[in-house]
């Protein structure tokens, strides 16, 4: 993960700069690059939104975005999964899904990996809460666990294992436990 400091960099010149892979992301003034995802994030982060959107997409209820970039305030990141509420996603005036989205996920889901720093990540998480998102998970494959941070219980997250049934947006019924959720990584069996 390559780290650059740009002084006068504003958000706004961040965003002219051509897209990396894996993305960038921009916070306080530094250019930071996500972590390739390797085999168990990539397999929750797919599995993951595909269930979210089997409950929500066609009530037109919310959709999990992958990998969207996300600009507001002073930061530009990229969640591994944004979920946002229909009536919150800026479609354009054809009905079509923007590029750009200037406001924050309504659910942030980030999923750690081992060359990411947990703290910053967290604090990506707590930006989001800060500036109008209402639920926020980190997924942690290594210790099967998720700490979820809720908008009414802020700064206090919520340590999730095991058989703990793991909440949802309002309206969406994911009946999803921490157990489930690891479950998905194992396929060869």
């Amino acid at each position: 993960m390559t780290i650059a400091a740009f002084q006068s960099l504003s958000l706004a010149e961040f965003l002219q700069l051509p897209e990396t892979k894996p993305a960038s992301e921009f916070i306080a003034g530094e250019i930071s690059q996500k972590p390739i995802p390797k085999g168990r994030h990539s397999r929750l982060q797919a599995k993951l939104s595909n269930e979210i959107n089997l409950v929500t997409e066609e009530a037109k209820i919310a959709y999990a975005f992958t990998e969207l970039r996300c600009s507001f305030g002073s930061r530009s990141i990229v969640p591994d999964i944004a979920v946002f509420l229909w009536q919150n996603i800026p479609f354009l005036a054809d009905g079509e899904v923007p590029d750009r989205f200037e406001i924050p996920p309504d659910w942030v889901i980030e999923i750690i990996s081992p060359e990411q720093k947990t703290n910053k990540v967290i604090g990506n998480i707590l930006y989001c809460m800060d500036r109008g998102s209402q639920l926020g998970w980190l997924i942690d494959p290594d210790d099967k666990s998720v700490l979820v941070f809720l908008r009414d219980r802020q700064p206090k997250p919520i340590l999730m294992e095991n058989n703990d049934t793991l909440p949802a947006l309002e309206g969406i019924e994911l009946n999803l436990t921490v157990d489930r959720l690891f479950g998905w990584l194992k396929m060869g069996s």
